[in-house]
């Protein structure tokens, strides 16, 4: 039986020193609850100040893309007066030096005036260039060109050039473009840098065409370029549409009501079957003059384009201004409702102290109960199924394919209990229990059950341990019979107890049985054979089957003998051996005492007196 728990007497002392720290630490647990308003209000104000500083960063970051919007405006700009450029000089020099489209000096002034807005033109890498090219050496080459332009002028060379300086302008754009990525304008952008290509490509397809009108014939490789930037311009133009959808109508317009287009897409299919024929300036002209056209209204096109992307940036602008004073005005009126928030969570300081109080009491009763019903549980089931079982309801049977079963009894217990009370029959097995339970702790093993004086032990499962299982199994039992043989009933110290045991190694299945009492259980031929090996057995011998010696030989650790041929029910005849004992010294244990409190009721005393409602109990008393 427990013994009742005696309580010490009170220290007046200690008493008052434990309320002068009680209320010490009540007193600081206000004062933190009284200062706990502050934290969210001033989370709330840092917050906001960090919103309006985005929004300051914001509008800053916007005001820097409007810039860069500007400048790639500029350079749009820039490059479509190039492309006219190079238009205006292939037509003049693949016509003879004829004048009747156009001016040369006129076109030179505008793409002059297009770089002076530009102001200062930045780093340029045209292609097959190792150095890039700085805004002195751009406008001096092209000056050189312009002087060298006559009726004997290469319009490879030209033209060549006029491609390059575009191209190396176009990547400096895309530059530009990427850098901007952050704005919401970034798909606006990305539509007209796209255009911007589409009209150089199909530039560079028309001065080919002129070439082809006014000789008759394309060279191989010039025809290979015209089809590869006609079908380039053609994609880079529905990607701009793609991209910027509301562009898609003013494009149908130009499809539709435009003449020149169907007549346009017809030469543009002559020049792609490059069937030779005599060549007329006049048909160059006109194809010249169809193809700028076209060219001019994508162009307008693209001019449309720009207007949107300033509406974008305008807006962006006007949205972080508006952030701003949003971010503004909220701070304000954080720091005016502040102090009435304060006031109205001063009044509900006590409330919640009190709740907190209450509740960290009841949630230290919860702990203390749940270790309490965890540990019954884990005495009823392996703590990994038990784990399991809680939260899957449900655990599936398992197959072992090698395990160590163990069955002991106690020889002459109906002879006992026929003796004894039914008091001191319980007492008798509780006792003689807990010293088995205490013994099996230090050995990887666990417990299935008893019945009545029967007493049944596995190693290698629910966890499985290699092929420590035999060993395991066989030490322990060395130490229960041993322990056994020291032991006295305490209603009768002159009779000794004598104990029966038998192992047995092999496959079995493991797993829950039953649903209102689940118990975790074994099944197969094994769990049979090892009952049979000690019920066929000798009083305090310990016998084994041939698999588990074979599993012990291995090891080489453990002494045991032939017991000869037995017969065993429903097994036939066996060759079985005794265990005698272990090579080497064996663990030194304590004297053997037979205690009549259960182990796990003795665990749960122990965790008693450390719970808070018996430590309430003593402040009480």
């Amino acid at each position: 039986m427990a013994t009742p728990r005696r309580l010490k007497p009170v220290d007046n002392r200690s008493c008052g020193f434990k309320v002068r720290r009680w209320c010490r630490s009540r007193r600081c647990q206000l004062w933190r609850l009284l200062l706990l308003p502050f934290i969210p209000i001033l989370a709330l104000i840092v917050q906001t100040t960090l919103s309006l500083r985005n929004s300051l960063t914001n509008g800053m970051e916007v005001a820097d893309v409007e810039e860069q919007v500007s400048r790639a405006t500029e350079l749009g700009k820039l490059v479509t007066r190039l492309q006219q450029e190079r238009s205006e000089v292939a037509f003049f020099i693949f016509t003879n030096g004829s004048t009747l489209r156009s001016n040369l000096t006129q076109r030179f002034a505008s793409t002059d005036s297009a770089i002076e807005q530009m102001g200062d033109l930045p780093f340029l890498m045209f292609k097959n260039r190792a150095v890039p090219v700085d805004g002195e050496a751009f406008l001096e080459e092209l000056s050189d060109l312009r002087a060298k332009i006559d009726l004997g002028t290469s319009m490879t060379e030209v033209v060549e050039w006029y491609t390059n300086a575009n191209a190396a302008l176009l990547t400096h754009l895309t530059k530009e473009i990427k850098d901007t990525d952050s704005s919401t304008i970034w798909r606006y952008l990305v539509g007209f840098k796209n255009l911007l290509r589409s009209i150089e490509c199909k530039g560079i397809a028309s001065v080919l065409g002129i070439n082809y009108f006014a000789r008759g014939y394309l060279q191989p490789r010039a025809h290979i370029r015209y089809i590869s930037h006609m079908v380039l311009g053609r994609d880079l133009l529905d990607n701009t549409l793609n991209l910027v959808p509301s562009l898609i109508p003013l494009h149908m317009d130009i499809k539709e009501d435009s003449p020149e287009y169907q007549v346009l897409e017809k030469k543009n299919q002559q020049i792609v079957d490059n069937k030779q024929q005599g060549g007329s300036v006049s048909e160059a002209i006109e194809y010249f003059d169809q193809t700028a056209t076209l060219l001019g209204k994508l162009r307008a096109v693209q001019k449309q384009l720009r207007e949107y992307i300033r509406e974008g940036v305008t807006e962006s602008l006007r949205e972080a201004r508006r952030s701003e004073a949003v971010c503004a005005g909220i701070l304000v009126l954080v720091c005016v409702v502040s102090p009435i928030i304060i006031a109205l969570v001063r009044n509900a300081v006590n409330t919640i102290q009190v709740y907190a109080r209450n509740l960290s009491e009841k949630a230290r009763e919860l702990e203390y109960e749940k270790e309490l019903s965890d540990s019954l549980l884990y005495q009823m089931l392996p703590a990994s199924v038990a784990k399991q079982l809680k939260q899957t309801q449900q655990v599936p049977a398992e197959f072992f394919a090698s395990v160590t079963v163990y069955f002991s009894d106690i020889v002459g217990f109906t002879a006992i209990a026929a003796v004894s009370t039914p008091y001191q029959v319980i007492s008798f097995l509780n006792s003689v229990y807990k010293l088995f339970d205490e013994r099996i702790e230090c050995y990887d093993v666990y417990k299935i059950e008893t019945i009545g004086d029967s007493y049944m032990v596995a190693s290698g499962l629910p966890v499985r341990n290699g092929n420590k299982h035999a060993t395991e199994i066989a030490s322990m039992a060395l130490e229960l019979l041993e322990a056994t043989s020291m032991c006295r009933l305490p209603h009768r110290p002159d009779q000794t107890l004598c104990m029966r045991s038998g192992i047995h190694t092999g496959p079995c299945v493991a797993g829950i049985v039953g649903t209102k009492m689940p118990r975790y259980c074994l099944f197969g031929d094994t769990i049979n054979t090892a009952s049979r090996m000690e019920s066929t057995g000798e009083p305090m011998r310990i016998q084994i089957s041939e698999d588990v010696k074979r599993a012990l030989d291995k090891t080489g650790l453990f002494i045991t003998a032939p017991r000869g041929v037995v017969d065993v029910k429903g097994k036939g005849e066996m060759t079985t051996f005794w265990l005698e004992g272990r090579n080497g010294p064996s663990p030194v244990r304590p004297t053997a005492s037979l205690d009549c409190t259960p182990s796990f009721l003795t665990r749960i005393h122990s965790k008693g007196r450390n719970s808070p409602r018996y430590q309430a109990d003593i402040k009480n008393h």
